[in-house]
């Protein structure tokens, strides 16, 4: 749905505080120097078709993801069939034969520990990707870069995995896969929504979570067509070419990405022709201006910037706790409703499709209600609902564990959108990656808590989103915020509002 024409704002708009928050510098001349926010407010449209091309063909790369995140379940699942515990199955026809790597390398028995390693591994990779690449994208290569770059290697490493010699050797190319899947999803997300204006970016930083259940519903039925998990990998190489080939192409890079770069051409450009695709046009005297001072050499901002500065220091941390606190209680959550069904093709799909509803809820209340609220309200009743889940028979228990993972899922995902609005442009991938990288570590717990917690595991699960809930009233609101492009415009707003 195209934004309301520029020039039409009323007193209920929005985007007014926004505008009386960080008013857009004063005339130059002849020009009218403002910000990112202030030129699609006032000018090229919050969101119209052009960003609406934009954050479809970038959410696409939420689906590779899925695939590669999901990828492990039906490659590393129980046999069917007995599984002698001193080998494995004979190299030969049977090769590709083999339904999953538990039945191909005889991971059984005293083997069976073996079977959690590759998804460690995968994440472990996500992890380093996050930070490796988050820190990229900020600097020279841009998002656009990191995305063409993790997508090409994604490809190759994927397909690479289904010629596995080894467990070993697979559980080293999970590790890459992960690598490269954690500069994916970072890319895609800052590349989908910093375009998008103050009114609808919330909305639409949540919506590109759709896909990524997508993906997963998609592969739970690939892998019903191809019970190999060889063959499994083989088929999820291709889309990340086809991404590579059809959709790149058609992407834009963020003109947020050239302000801070001091690449002003550039970066009107792309306004320019964000305001021609959405039906308006914007005058010669509106130019774009960085919220940094013109006089600071160019430079690039690290995760170390961030921890030098009074301002970020708190809320990288607060966000770095929260994150792996809920991504304890995400995962862990997944993995235990999904061991109550018996079928893990159809345990799969309902967990896809139930996290779904979380998603549109969230992205629907973002336009009226603060990010800290409904972050910390959701948090609260994932707690509440897991403890009553362990404390349930368990009939009861899969109706509470429902609700809460309901609730986590839209807890999860809330938390991109506010890490991306706490920090500026500059270091807004590096913060995200350091946040997921977290995150990570959350996922990485999870399967231990399962494993040895039965159904205390939900008071674990519970407490953690509990004490997150409480960190969490502790981060600003970002909701009517400008969304700066500097650390030097952040700091300096937040010491104007002291």
């Amino acid at each position: 749905m195209p934004a309301p024409a520029p020039e039409q704002k009323n007193s209920d708009d929005p985007t007014a505080a926004l505008l009386q928050t960080e008013p857009a510098a004063g005339p130059i001349g002849s020009e009218e120097g403002m910000n990112v926010d202030e030129m699609l407010t006032r000018f090229a449209g919050e969101f119209g078709p052009w960003q609406l091309r934009q954050f479809l063909l970038t959410s696409l790369a939420w689906i590779l993801c899925a695939f590669q995140v999901m990828a492990v379940v039906f490659a590393d699942r129980k046999s069917a069939r007995p599984v002698p515990c001193p080998v494995g199955i004979r190299l030969g026809r049977e090769w590709w034969l083999a339904r999953s790597t538990v039945e191909e390398w005889g991971l059984a028995c005293g083997e069976k520990y073996k079977v959690g390693l590759a998804q460690s591994a995968f994440f472990a990779g996500s992890m380093a990707g996050a930070a490796f690449f988050g820190h990229l994208s900020d600097s020279y290569l841009g998002r656009k870069g990191v995305l063409t770059l993790t997508c090409f290697l994604l490809t190759v490493f994927s397909l690479l995995t289904a010629f596995s010699p080894s467990f070993f050797t697979y559980s080293f190319l999970r590790f890459l896969s992960g690598l490269s899947t954690g500069g994916v999803g970072l890319s895609a997300f800052v590349l989908a929504t910093e375009p998008v204006g103050p009114s609808f970016r919330a909305a639409a930083a949540m919506s590109t979570f759709h896909f990524f259940s997508i993906g997963s519903i998609s592969l739970s039925f690939t892998s019903l067509l191809l019970p190999s998990w060889r063959l499994l990998y083989v088929a999820t190489s291709f889309p990340s070419l086809l991404f590579l080939l059809l959709a790149l192409p058609f992407i834009s890079e963020s003109p947020r990405w050239h302000l801070v770069r001091r690449n002003l051409p550039a970066a009107m450009q792309i306004i320019r022709a964000v305001a021609k695709t959405n039906g308006y046009s914007i005058p010669d005297r509106a130019i774009l201006v960085n919220d940094a001072d013109p006089t600071r050499p160019v430079r690039t901002a690290s995760i170390v910037d961030v921890m030098c500065s009074h301002v970020t220091r708190p809320r990288l941390i607060l966000g770095f706790l929260i994150n792996f606190l809920i991504s304890v209680s995400y995962y862990g959550l997944t993995l235990n409703v999904a061991n109550l069904g018996p079928e893990i093709h159809a345990s799969a799909i309902l967990n896809a499709v139930a996290e779904m509803p979380a998603y549109a809820l969230t992205a629907v209340a973002l336009r009226w209600h603060g990010r800290r609220p409904m972050a910390v309200t959701s948090m609260w009743l994932c707690g509440f609902f897991c403890f009553a889940a362990g404390a349930f028979v368990r009939a009861a228990r899969m109706g509470c564990a429902a609700v809460a993972i309901f609730a986590v899922a839209a807890t999860y995902n809330l938390m991109y959108v506010c890490t991306a609005e706490l920090f500026p442009t500059e270091v807004r991938n590096a913060a995200l990656g350091c946040v997921t990288l977290a995150g990570q570590m959350g996922a990485v717990a999870a399967p231990v808590v399962v494993a040895v917690g039965g159904k205390w595991g939900f008071g674990v699960f519970g407490g953690c989103a509990v004490v997150a809930g409480g960190l969490g009233l502790r981060l600003p609101e970002t909701r009517k915020q400008p969304l700066y492009e500097t650390m030097a415009g952040l700091e300096g707003g937040e010491k104007g509002k002291g």
